[in-house]
């Protein structure tokens, strides 16, 4: 895999959950800027499930396994558009948080991601 682009979601999902963490401690809901750094940081994920694939497709095999790789690949791509949706139902700071909390679980996702695939020459 390519690790400044697990690095690059890693950043940029803890820096949505800070924003959104601001805008609930602010008692407000997700506004449309918020979904843009949400859409920002989905087009990064979708970068990473196509290099995955691509990876795969290539013949790499993942320390842990394919099928879990794919699954944590997917999981992590759904993980930020599944909290927008959520936040779209509950127009409060809850919202915010329900953002806030998919973000830091897409970086939880990143590190697994890196610990499922390996480290090269390992």
């Amino acid at each position: 895999m390519l690790d400044a682009l697990t690095v690059a979601i890693g950043v940029t999902a803890l820096a949505l959950a800070a924003w959104c963490g601001l805008a609930a401690w602010r008692d407000q809901p997700t506004k449309d800027w918020h979904f843009i750094g949400m859409a920002a940081v989905t087009v990064l994920v979708l970068a990473q499930l196509a290099v995955g694939l691509v990876k795969l497709a290539q013949g790499g095999e993942p320390d842990e396994g394919t099928v879990i790789f794919v699954a944590y690949l997917i999981g992590a791509f759904a993980a930020v558009p599944a909290a927008g949706l959520l936040s779209l139902t509950e127009r409060s700071k809850w919202g915010s948080v329900t953002v806030s909390a998919g973000a830091v679980v897409l970086a939880v996702l990143e590190v697994r991601l890196y610990d499922i695939w390996g480290t090269p020459g390992a």
